[in-house]
């Protein structure tokens, strides 16, 4: 006797597994042109670009380690990190993330999707880990190329802190290393901001351009003399703070608080891009954006963000103010200055001093008597004054700062000229300048005013 089973009204259709929804949206974005275009420059250019500048007698120095190419191939990474913060990462986030739900709607393509996978939540969160996966591939790929160009060119030597003491081979390469790794966390909030973007104006060009905008406004305010609080509370410090991994002791809280908030914002962008998007009506072929309500959301929620990591920052933070005070800038500078002599003393071949015997201090003062010592400015006056052992008379060299509102300074070396005046001394890499006659240097915006 044969036995026929009778069919279950209660059995569906499964969705599609997501590691499978994931190749299929990989492999999506790794077959269109311009993706594989991205991939190729951003493994290849690097190298060629830190290969070329070390090689000329004129250097970035505008630039952040820019005076050290010549010295050591470390210092090309952080040239080209700097440069890959402020345009590059923006540009690429927009082009990767920005687009990934914006393409479906241009083609009329989400029906055929969503019959293939059943699944909103799926769909979202395949075409989400495909874009981190291809961003992560280029910021790799920029790290990798640059260090690359910069160890081949320059060759494995030490590196120049910002407070002026000298790292290492192996701790330098440590440094690049974290701080291109830092850098992910400001990335990934812009990647986040480019999905949320793509999701809400559909097919319009704003959701490419969103990362974009969103980075250039960032910066912008970051020019302003904004209080402390507000500063670290941007979703882009990070793409700054790495700078404070490469002084002793490393100033990390500025760094953490930043990394802090960038993931913060990079949850939330992305958890209200994944709620519009599960919410939307698909069967709606004229769809052109979530709507107002969607639109409003994507406002008031970041700046409801904002106003709270201003506020946590505030409370948890003892700095107020810019940050950047007389007493700061003078121990800032001290310190670096001590280590430069230093390191210049050996170039010269003169008798080794530390920096306990050399007491150096330094005094400054802004603009004049009647404007505060305190704030970024290009009118920072300083003396630094130094002692040598069995000297009786007192050393001094007077400054001129360039203080920006990050707490970055350049000091720029106004006599005695045989002191840090332009001179060439000679090192195992080459004739360079001599390292007191201008320098970078970094102020710690949270630490305290004495000690």
């Amino acid at each position: 006797m044969t036995t026929t089973l009778a069919p279950r009204d209660d059995v569906r259709p499964r969705p599609v597994l997501l590691l499978r929804g994931y190749r299929f949206e990989l492999v999506k974005l790794v077959s269109q042109w311009r993706t594989r275009l991205l991939v190729l420059a951003c493994w290849i250019i690097p190298a060629l670009f830190v290969a070329a500048v070390s090689r000329q007698s004129t250097l970035p120095v505008d630039t952040l380690f820019g005076r050290w190419m010549h010295a050591t191939g470390w210092a090309g990474p952080l040239v080209v990190l700097g440069f890959a913060g402020t345009w590059a990462l923006p540009l690429l986030t927009s082009v990767v993330a920005g687009d990934v739900f914006a393409a479906e709607d241009r083609l009329g393509t989400w029906r055929h999707l969503l019959v293939a996978v059943r699944s909103p939540r799926r769909i979202f969160a395949a075409k989400a880990l495909a874009a981190l996966t291809v961003i992560l591939l280029l910021v790799a790929g920029l790290a990798c190329s640059s260090a690359a160009g910069g160890a081949v060119a320059v060759g494995d030597h030490p590196l120049v802190g910002l407070d002026g003491h000298l790292l290492t081979p192996a701790d330098a390469a440590g440094r690049v290393l974290l701080a291109w790794t830092c850098v992910l966390a400001p990335t990934l909030a812009l990647a986040a901001i480019g999905l949320l973007g793509s999701v809400t104006l559909g097919r319009s060009p704003m959701g490419l351009l969103l990362p974009a905008l969103f980075a250039l406004a960032t910066q912008l305010a970051q020019m302003l003399p904004l209080p402390v609080a507000v500063r670290l509370a941007l979703p882009g410090y990070a793409f700054i703070a790495w700078n404070g991994l490469f002084t002793s002791p490393a100033q990390l809280r500025p760094l953490l608080i930043g990394v802090a908030v960038a993931l913060a914002w990079a949850v939330v962008a992305t958890t209200l891009a994944c709620l519009l998007f599960v919410r939307r009506d698909f069967t709606n072929a004229a769809y052109d954006g979530s709507g107002r309500r969607a639109l409003t959301a994507g406002v008031l929620v970041p700046a409801g963000l904002l106003a709270a990591t201003v506020l946590v920052v505030a409370t948890t933070t003892p700095s107020s103010g810019s940050g950047i005070e007389q007493e700061k800038v003078q121990r800032s500078l001290a310190t670096e200055f001590a280590h430069l002599y230093r390191l210049q003393t050996g170039q010269l071949h003169r008798p080794d001093v530390s920096e306990a015997q050399l007491r150096t201090t330094a005094t400054c003062d802004k603009g004049s008597v009647r404007v505060a010592a305190e704030g970024p400015g290009n009118d920072w006056r300083c003396v630094v004054s130094w002692h040598l052992p069995g000297v009786a008379a007192t050393g001094s060299a007077v400054y001129q700062l360039d203080v920006t509102a990050d707490g970055r300074f350049v000091a720029d070396g106004d006599g005695p000229k045989e002191v840090n005046g332009y001179f060439l001394v000679r090192t195992p890499t080459g004739d360079a300048p001599n390292p007191l006659w201008q320098f970078d240097g970094n102020v710690d915006l949270l630490s305290t005013s004495k000690g």
